[in-house]
C-alpha cells in the first residue's frame, strides 16, 4: 500500500491547522444554517394557508427557533469549550437538517413547533462554535473574524433565497423544506470535519502589534468566568443594548413578506442594478447578501476607530433606515432599497457584540461568555408575534411570555440585582433555589410556547390594539435610538472590567459562602 510522504502529510496539517481555513469552514457551516432563519419569512404565507390558522401563531414559530437557538447556546458553548468544536457541530448539523425535514411533514402547529425547536437546537450549536472559534483564533481581529463568521449566517441565505422561493412556487413549500434541509445538514456536518479549537495558551504572533490603541485599551487581560462576567455593569448594559436593537432586526427579518404584502408591492417587478425581478424576492436577496457584508464591515471599523463609537454611529443609521423604509414602503423600487439598509444597520450587532465580549472578558471561556449575551437576541424574539399581532389587530396569548419575563427576572435578580446593586447577599442554598425556580419558569414558558394547549393557573389572552406596521416600527426606531446614545454616553465612558472586579466578585462569593455556613 503506498504512503503518503511525510513532507506531504506535514504540509497538508500545516494547512489545516491555518487560522484561516478553520475560519473558512467555521463561515460554510453559518451559510448552511442561515435559512433556517432568513429564509422563514417565505414560509409564513404557504403555511398559514395550508394549516388554516392566523398569522401570528405561524410567527410564534419564529420565536420558538430563535429562542431554541439562543437561549441555550450558553450550555453548549460550555459543551464546546470542554469537548471541543468537531462532535458537537456534527450533532448541530443533523438536527437542523431534520428540523426543516420535519417541518416539511408537519401537519399541525404543535408539529411544526417541533420540528422548528429541533432547527433551533441545531443552528444555536452551530452558531455558538462558529462565533467562540473566531474569537479563540483571532484576538487580534476580533471585529473583522466575528464579522465574517456572522456575515456566514447573514448573507448565507442571498444566493438560495431564490431557488427556495421558485422551489415553493413550483413544488410546494414542504418539498422546499424537506430537500433543502438535507443539503443544508449535509453541508454543516462537512464543514464540521475541519473545525477545533486553538491549543492551550496559543496566541498568534501578530498579538498586541496590531489594531488601535482605543480597542488595545478596552481588552481585559483576565479571562471571566460567566458568573464573574454576570456580576459586572457592563454585561447587563451590553444585553439590554443588544436586545433593543435586535427587536427592530427580527421584526424586519420576520414580517418582510407580510408588510410587503400589504403595500402590494410583493409581487411588482423591479429593475435595479441591471437584475429584475419580484420586489419581494429582490428584496429578500439584497437584505440577506447586504446584512451578511455589514458584519465583516462593521467589525473592520470597530477594529480601528472602537466598538462603542461603531455601535452609535450603526444603530443611528438603522433606525433612519426603518423610518424611511415606513415612509417609502410603497414604491417596489424604495421598499428594495431602505429594507437593505436597515439590514445594514442592524446586522452588525453580530460582530461588534462578540468582539466587546471577547474584548472585555477574555478567550478562554469566549464561547460560553457570548452564549449568554446572545441569549439577548431570545429575548427579542418575544416581541415578533406580539409585532404581528399588534400590527393586525389580533388577539395575543401573553401566558408564556408572562411566565418567561417571570423567570428572566428571577435569574437577573439573583445574578446581578441582589448582589451588586442592591448589596443583599445571598446564601447558596437560597440563589441555587432562585435559579432552579427561573429554570423551571423558563421551561415551562417553552414548552407553553411550543404546546399551546397546555394548561396554566391563569390566563392572559388579549385582543392587541391595531397601530399597524408604523406603529409596530416606531417602537424599534426608539429602541435603535436609545441604544446608540446607552453606547456613546454610557457604554464608552465605563472603564473595562479589571482584576480587582473579579476578586471582589470571589470575596463577596466567599462572604456569602462563610454566612450560609454559620
Amino acid at each position: 500500500m503506498a504512503t503518503v510522504p511525510a513532507e506531504r502529510n506535514s504540509g497538508l496539517q500545516v494547512l489545516l491547522d491555518n487560522r484561516w481555513i478553520i475560519l473558512f469552514f467555521s463561515v460554510l457551516s453559518m451559510v448552511a444554517v442561515a435559512n433556517f432563519q432568513y429564509g422563514w419569512t417565505l414560509f409564513v404565507s404557504p403555511l398559514q394557508k395550508h394549516l388554516g390558522v392566523e398569522q401570528a401563531l405561524i410567527q410564534v414559530t419564529f420565536t420558538v427557533f430563535v429562542l431554541l437557538e439562543t437561549w441555550l447556546v450558553p450550555f453548549e458553548g460550555w459543551l464546546v469549550d470542554t469537548f471541543g468544536p468537531r462532535l458537537l457541530v456534527m450533532l448541530g448539523g443533523v438536527l437542523a437538517g431534520y428540523g426543516w425535514y420535519g417541518s416539511g411533514k408537519a401537519e399541525t402547529l404543535t408539529a411544526l413547533y417541533l420540528s422548528y425547536a429541533i432547527a433551533g437546537l441545531g443552528a444555536g450549536i452551530v452558531y455558538g462554535t462558529a462565533i467562540g472559534s473566531a474569537l479563540k483564533w483571532f484576538p487580534d481581529h476580533r471585529g473583522l473574524a466575528a464579522g465574517l463568521t456572522a456575515a456566514g449566517f447573514g448573507a448565507g441565505a442571498a444566493f438560495t433565497v431564490a431557488p427556495i422561493a421558485n422551489l415553493i412556487a413550483s413544488a410546494g413549500y414542504q418539498t422546499a423544506f424537506i430537500r433543502w434541509g438535507i443539503i443544508q445538514g449535509a453541508v454543516v456536518i462537512i464543514a464540521a470535519l475541519f473545525l477545533k479549537a486553538p491549543p492551550p495558551g496559543w496566541l498568534p504572533r501578530t498579538w498586541r502589534q496590531k489594531g488601535s490603541e482605543e480597542v488595545k485599551a478596552r481588552q481585559s487581560p483576565v479571562d471571566f468566568k460567566p458568573g464573574e462576567m454576570a456580576a459586572t455593569p457592563h454585561f447587563w448594559l451590553m444585553y439590554l443594548m443588544m436586545a433593543m436593537v435586535a427587536t427592530g432586526g427580527l421584526m424586519a427579518t420576520a414580517q418582510l413578506a407580510p408588510m410587503a404584502k400589504d403595500f402590494n408591492v410583493d409581487k411588482i417587478p423591479v429593475q435595479l442594478l441591471g437584475l429584475s425581478m419580484a420586489a419581494l424576492t429582490f428584496a429578500l436577496s439584497a437584505d440577506r447578501l447586504v446584512n451578511g457584508l455589514c458584519r465583516p464591515f462593521w467589525g473592520w471599523v470597530s477594529d480601528h476607530i472602537g466598538r462603542e463609537k461603531t455601535m452609535t454611529v450603526a444603530f443611528g443609521l438603522e433606525a433612519i433606515a426603518i423610518f424611511a423604509l415606513l415612509k417609502f414602503a410603497h414604491n417596489p423600487k424604495l421598499f428594495v432599497v431602505f429594507s437593505a439598509f436597515t439590514f445594514f444597520g442592524w446586522g452588525e450587532i453580530y460582530s461588534l457584540f462578540p468582539a466587546l465580549c471577547g474584548d472585555f472578558f477574555g478567550r478562554k471561556h469566549a464561547t460560553t461568555n457570548y452564549g449568554f449575551l446572545y441569549t439577548a437576541k431570545g429575548t427579542a424574539s418575544m416581541f415578533v408575534p406580539i409585532g404581528s399581532a399588534l400590527a393586525a389587530g389580533k388577539a395575543f396569548d401573553f401566558r408564556a411570555d408572562t411566565l418567561l419575563l417571570l423567570g428572566g427576572v428571577m435569574v437577573l435578580f439573583s445574578v446581578f440585582l441582589a448582589p451588586t446593586v442592591m448589596h443583599i447577599q445571598l446564601s447558596r442554598v437560597a440563589k441555587t433555589t432562585l435559579l432552579a425556580v427561573a429554570g423551571a419558569l423558563v421551561a415551562y414558558g417553552i414548552i407553553l410556547t411550543v404546546v399551546p394547549n397546555v394548561w396554566t393557573p391563569f390566563a392572559a389572552k388579549y385582543t392587541m390594539p391595531k397601530i399597524g406596521w408604523f406603529g409596530v416600527f416606531t417602537v424599534a426606531i426608539v429602541c435603535d435610538t436609545i441604544a446608540a446614545i446607552l453606547a456613546f454616553f454610557v457604554l464608552r465612558r465605563m472603564k473595562a472590567p479589571a482584576v480587582r472586579e473579579v476578586a471582589a466578585v470571589a470575596t463577596t462569593e466567599a462572604g456569602a459562602a462563610s454566612a450560609a455556613r454559620a
